[in-house]
């Protein structure tokens, strides 16, 4: 009868501890994923974002346009004497451009699954790319002056480094795709009227 009831007690209490840590861990997950997917972008650029929605060039450009801002900011951050923990500012900083980088090629990705004409964007994009990888990699050259502080950002720097190499290549191939297709009428010079919509 004890027993029973100790054992009673002990499945009450593995339960009730079970029940805790599973709404602990559905709790926490949002807040996680919300910590590292914070948005990028300031609201004054997710307005111009959204009055560019029906135009993919202007939107694509806009995207160049901020990531590019992050970086600039980034370099004016770094030369300035006055500015305190330049590690975790620069981690930041590169966070938000590689999350910017990411959300132009989604938007890449939507467009051409749409076989919309994006030639004039990635041209604009392709000369952005050469930028970014000059800039990216003059960061990594500077950082070898201090090891001990680069190891705050390296690895966001070192994957921001491939993703735009990845890209760069990516985005070349896909003008020369769309060339191609556009001699053929393939593509959609009108596109918005026709698909009706924004990159989701």
């Amino acid at each position: 009868m004890i027993a029973s009831r100790f054992r009673a007690g002990i499945d009450a209490g593995l339960w009730l501890l079970s029940g805790c840590l599973i709404s602990g861990c559905l709790i926490s997950a949002p807040l996680a994923r919300a910590q590292r997917h914070r948005d990028p972008l300031t609201q004054s650029e997710i307005d111009q974002i959204r009055d560019a929605s029906w135009e993919p060039r202007e939107r694509l450009t806009l995207y160049v346009q901020f990531a590019r801002a992050r970086l600039v900011k980034l370099e004016q951050m770094r030369s300035d004497p006055k500015s305190k923990d330049r590690p975790r500012q620069t981690h930041d900083m590169l966070d938000d451009f590689q999350l910017l980088y990411d959300e132009l090629n989604d938007n890449i990705d939507t467009y051409v699954d749409r076989k919309d004409d994006i030639r004039k964007p990635l041209k604009v994009i392709i000369e952005a790319d050469a930028e970014f990888q000059a800039k990216l990699r003059a960061l990594k050259d500077a950082a070898d002056v201090a090891p001990e502080v680069f190891r705050a950002y390296e690895f966001v720097l070192t994957n921001i480094l491939e993703t735009v190499d990845t890209s760069a290549e990516d985005h070349k191939k896909l003008l020369a795709d769309q060339e191609e297709a556009a001699k053929h009428k393939k593509l959609n010079t009108n596109s918005n009227a026709k698909n009706g919509g924004k990159p989701e």
